[in-house]
């Protein structure tokens, strides 16, 4: 076909020419036209004719395709139908009657369910496993025991079906016994079978020994004992969901931890809650377990137990918690050291309770005791070494029966002489009988209540001999009015029975009593 360019030089021309010429040239181009057009039409005929034999041709090989099972569905499929007859046809064409699916079930499990006698003994003869566990350890003697079908209880253990098989729960076929036909054949095949209590408890503690003892390596080994699995459970959330106490308390000994998460969020505490632990869970809260933690769900332990007593407990548990972290929370708040303000120039003030500072208190007047009475046993040292050397007792500067502080011993009262006109001091006369018995007293000084208390704490502390009859006015009856008690600064005080106890009396150096022939004294009556 010409292109644009060539048909508007020819129309040009043909502007020029008869009508005629035009016409024919008209005619030629139209010939060509419909010849083009023919040729165009018979290749898209010649394509769809190959399209449609693609089309059929691969529409043959569709029909050709089939669909197809595995050899497990196949035989699970068939065993749930109650087929027999597809069942043996599967089996002689080398299926293994112990396929499962991916829970772990078999075709004799699904069969001890639906209760079909003529399917269990089918795969039982062509060799199937009759102690087949899923993946919770639940054999077909489980779960004909569970659903009481007492007729394929019988064949399964007539075919040796192990009735001591324990599930992932710890449960034996006769544990899930509802109804008493079936639980009675099961009891009569044990007894048969020689099987004990021992035996029994033996076996339910086997499979936690033998996690005890693979713990046991590991600690050796210093393996990590709170390593994750695929699906971030350790061992604490092992030993936590299957109750064992044991391993629980050595897992927590050899460092394992109480707030490690699983993929679900779930601590031990949730695991042993969630299955009704009671044992496990105590141990766990006694190891600092959170029973407040959550899981990624916002559920508690107590949220997840479904055990009303249990939860009832946990409760319990929480309450009790509480109360310990509180108390201790307020020991370490009592007994912390806090810095004052800046007036207390940074001084460190410790804020002591009652019974603090009433102990500190004892501790002072105990320690002040024991240093009057290790001043006094100084002096007796002192005046026993002297009267040893041959020298008196007293050196003149005081006459005897005179205290250091013009007190008073043995009852008598002694006035401190006048000074002589030149500053010395004067030795008294022991014959003088002038000085009154007023100016021979000190000046009494009042005593205060803290100086009572003292005394008489330190005479509990430090007890003393009755010094009625010894430092008294020579009389040794305790209950003579006349008899006086000296204070603390020297002055006579007098008691009734209706005072009550008197207060410790402070004496100076004692020193030996004198021969009354050779030193003579004024004595106040």
């Amino acid at each position: 076909m010409a292109n644009h360019l060539e048909l508007l030089t020819e129309l040009q021309n043909l502007d020029k020419v008869p009508s005629l010429e035009r016409l024919r040239a008209a005619q030629k181009r139209r010939t060509q036209q419909l010849k083009r057009w023919a040729v165009y039409e018979k290749d898209m005929q010649n394509k769809k004719r190959k399209n449609d034999k693609r089309r059929a041709h691969g529409n043959a090989q569709e029909n050709r395709r089939r669909v197809s099972f595995s050899a497990s569905v196949a035989l699970l499929e068939a065993s749930a139908r109650n087929d027999p007859g597809e069942v043996r046809y599967l089996l002689k064409n080398n299926v293994s009657p112990d396929l499962c699916n991916e829970d772990g079930l078999t075709a004799l499990h699904q069969c001890c369910i639906d209760n079909y006698e003529d399917m269990v003994r089918i795969l039982l003869a062509h060799g199937a496993t009759v102690n087949a566990q899923d993946n919770e350890l639940w054999t077909p003697l489980h779960a004909a025991a569970t659903c009481g079908h007492t007729g394929l209880v019988k064949i399964l253990i007539q075919h040796g079906a192990d009735l001591l098989a324990v599930n992932s729960d710890g449960n034996m076929p006769y544990d899930l016994c509802e109804d008493d036909p079936t639980l009675d054949i099961i009891e009569t095949a044990m007894a048969n079978r020689g099987i004990t209590q021992e035996m029994i408890n033996e076996t339910r503690a086997s499979v936690e020994k033998r996690m005890l003892g693979d713990i046991q390596n590991l600690l050796q080994d210093g393996a990590d004992v709170n390593h994750h699995d695929s699906q971030g459970a350790t061992l604490l959330h092992i030993a936590a969901a299957n109750g064992y106490a044991q391993v629980t308390e050595m897992l927590l000994e050899g460092g394992a931890r109480t707030d490690v998460r699983d993929s679900d969020g779930w601590t031990p505490i949730h695991a042993a809650a969630c299955w009704g632990q009671v044992q496990v869970a105590e141990l766990l809260v006694s190891h600092g377990a959170n029973l407040n933690a959550k899981t990624y769900m916002e559920e508690t332990p107590i949220d997840l137990c479904e055990d009303e007593e249990f939860r009832n407990h946990l409760l319990e548990l929480k309450h009790k918690h509480d109360i310990i972290m509180k108390s201790q929370l307020k020991h370490k708040t009592s007994l912390c050291r806090r810095t004052s303000s800046a007036g207390s120039r940074g001084k460190v003030v410790r804020r002591a309770s009652l019974s603090d500072r009433h102990n500190l208190c004892r501790k002072e007047y105990q320690t002040e005791a024991i240093v009057w009475r290790g001043g006094r046993e100084e002096e007796e040292r002192e005046r026993e070494s002297d009267q040893e050397n041959g020298r008196p007792a007293d050196d003149g500067s005081r006459a005897p029966g005179i205290l250091k502080d013009g007190g008073r011993q043995n009852g008598c009262v002694s006035a401190p002489a006048p000074p002589a006109s030149n500053g010395d001091p004067a030795t008294p006369d022991p014959h003088d009988t002038t000085t009154s018995t007023e100016e021979s007293k000190p000046k009494e000084r009042a005593q205060t209540l803290s100086e009572l208390k003292k005394q008489r704490s330190a005479a509990k502390l430090l007890p003393h001999p009755v010094l009625n009859g010894h430092m008294g006015n020579g009389s040794t009856n305790p209950e003579d009015p006349r008899m006086p008690q000296v204070s603390s600064n020297g002055s006579a005080v007098y008691f009734t029975p209706a005072s009550g106890d008197p207060p410790l009396l402070r004496f100076k150096q004692p020193i030996e009593d004198e021969d009354p022939k050779s030193h003579a004294c004024c004595c106040v009556s």
